[in-house]
């Protein structure tokens, strides 16, 4: 993993902002981004002593829900910081909204569809 590439594929193509950086002294480098106001974040690590390359798979998806139109601009980012479109092995995510590989092979989706973290009920909760 490239953590500049990373860093500049979240923050400068998705918009989002650093939120903490680890020394270089650091064993394991770590670099958070997130947006500011949000309870979360996104943390990507290299281990330089760890010779393992992580498998990505379809799967393996980052959502970003807009409840509308994709933002302008987004997307042309996106694809200027190493960003690639890619078709979906899901068609939910084809018709829904754009998905991306980002620069380490994971995916990225911006859906247009909206998200409330409100709890689901469980299949068993809904019969």
């Amino acid at each position: 993993m490239d953590l500049e590439r990373a860093e500049r594929f979240w923050t400068q193509g998705v918009g989002m902002s650093t939120l903490y950086r680890s020394s270089r002294a650091d064993p394991l480098n770590l670099v958070m981004v997130g947006f500011p106001d949000e309870a979360w974040h996104i943390e990507l690590t290299h281990d330089p002593g760890n010779a393992h390359v992580p498998e990505t798979t379809d799967e393996d998806l980052v959502v970003l829900y807009f409840d509308g139109e994709i933002p302008s601009g987004l997307i042309d980012r996106l694809c200027e910081h190493g960003g690639t479109p890619v078709r979906h092995s899901n068609p939910y995510w084809n018709e829904w909204g754009h998905t991306f590989r980002d620069p380490d092979g994971y995916h990225l989706v911006l859906c247009r569809r909206g998200w409330t973290n409100t709890p689901l009920p469980t299949p068993e909760e809904s019969a």
